[in-house]
C-alpha cells in the first residue's frame, strides 16, 4: 500500500498534465487555419511586393536592367547614398555607445530626459524633422544669413542630407544596447574597477565584448534605415539630379517620369540591401544564441 500511494499521485499528475495540454492545444483545423492566414498575409504583403520589384525590373530584359543602373544619375544616387551612410552610421555608433553606457552604467539627474530625447525621432515625422533643418539652416532660417555670408551650404547639399539621416537613425544603436546593458548589470565593471582597471580598459576589455552582437545588430538596422530614408532627405535635398538625389529619391523621379523599368531596377538595389540586412541579422542572432549557449555550458547553468 505504501508503494501504491506514490503511483496514484504520479498517475493523477500525468492526467492533470494531459488535461492541461488539451486545454492549451487548439484543434488541428484551427492551427492550420491560423498558419494559413499568417502565410497568406506574408505572401500578399511581404513576398509578393518583393517579387514584383524584380519582375518589373527585368520585364524588358537584363540589358535594360543593367543599363538603368549604369546611368550617370543612378551612379550618382548610389554614391550619395553610400556616402551618407558612411557619415551617419559611425556617428550613430559613437552616440549610441556613449548614450547606452551612460544610461545603463551610471546614475545621474536627467536620465529620463535623455531617454526621451533618444526616442524623439520615433515620435516625430521624418518630413517634420527635415523641415526643422530647413528652418534652421535654410536661406531664411535662423542661421541662413550667417551661412550665406560664409558660403557654407547645408540645405540642398550633402551636409543637410547627412544631418537629416543622422537625426532619423540615431535611436537604433542606443535603443538596441540600452536594454542589453541594463540586463547585464554593472557587476563585472565594478569587479574590474576594484582590481584597478581604468575606465577605458573596463570599456574595451569588459563592456564591449559583452555587447558586440547587440552593437552589430543595431548598426545593421541603422545602416538599412540610413540607405532607405525618404521623408527627411526629400525635404532637405532639393531633388537636384546627379547631386542631391539618394536612391529612394531617384526611384521616385524615375517613376514620376514613367520610366518604370529603370525605377524598379534601381529599387531592386534597396530590395537586395533588405535581403542582405535580414541575412546578416539572422546570422548575428544565431551567433549570439550560440555564444549564450556556450557560455551557459561552460558555467554549468541550465540552458
Amino acid at each position: 500500500m505504501a508503494g501504491a500511494v506514490p503511483a496514484v499521485s504520479a498517475a493523477r499528475g500525468q492526467c492533470a498534465a494531459v488535461h492541461a495540454a488539451d486545454h492549451l492545444t487548439e484543434h488541428a483545423a484551427v492551427r492550420w487555419l491560423l498558419i494559413g492566414i499568417a502565410l497568406l498575409f506574408l505572401g500578399l504583403f511581404l513576398i509578393l511586393p518583393l517579387v514584383t520589384v524584380f519582375v518589373e525590373a527585368f520585364r524588358k530584359g537584363a540589358a535594360l536592367y543593367f543599363a538603368a543602373l549604369r546611368e550617370k544619375e543612378a551612379l550618382a544616387a548610389i554614391r550619395l547614398t553610400l556616402t551618407t551612410a558612411a557619415f551617419a552610421v559611425p556617428a550613430n555608433l559613437i552616440f549610441g555607445l556613449a548614450a547606452a553606457w551612460a544610461v545603463s552604467k551610471f546614475r545621474f539627474r536627467g536620465k529620463q530626459v535623455l531617454l526621451t530625447l533618444i526616442d524623439l525621432p520615433f515620435a516625430v515625422s521624418p518630413v517634420i524633422s527635415g523641415l526643422v533643418f530647413v528652418l534652421l539652416f535654410g536661406a531664411r532660417g535662423w542661421f541662413g544669413p550667417w551661412l550665406s555670408e560664409h558660403d557654407v551650404k547645408i540645405i540642398f547639399a550633402l551636409p543637410g542630407i547627412v544631418l537629416a539621416t543622422v537625426f532619423v537613425t540615431f535611436p537604433f544603436v542606443a535603443r538596441e544596447l540600452i536594454p542589453l546593458m541594463q540586463a547585464q548589470g554593472v557587476q563585472e565593471e565594478e569587479a574590474a574597477a576594484t582590481l584597478g582597471a581604468s575606465g577605458w580598459r573596463i570599456f574595451w576589455k569588459v563592456t564591449l565584448p559583452n555587447i558586440k552582437w547587440g552593437l552589430l545588430y543595431g548598426v545593421i538596422l541603422c545602416n538599412a534605415r540610413a540607405m532607405g530614408e525618404f521623408g527627411a532627405v526629400s525635404v532637405v535635398s532639393g531633388h537636384v539630379r546627379g547631386k542631391t538625389n539618394t536612391i529612394p529619391l531617384h526611384v521616385q523621379i524615375l517613376y514620376n517620369e514613367y520610366k518604370f523599368t529603370a525605377a524598379f531596377a534601381v529599387a531592386s538595389l534597396l530590395v537586395l540591401l533588405a535581403a542582405v540586412t535580414l541575412g546578416v541579422k539572422s546570422f548575428i542572432e544565431w551567433k549570439h544564441h550560440q555564444s549564450a549557449h556556450t557560455g551557459a555550458e561552460e558555467s554549468g547553468d541550465p540552458i
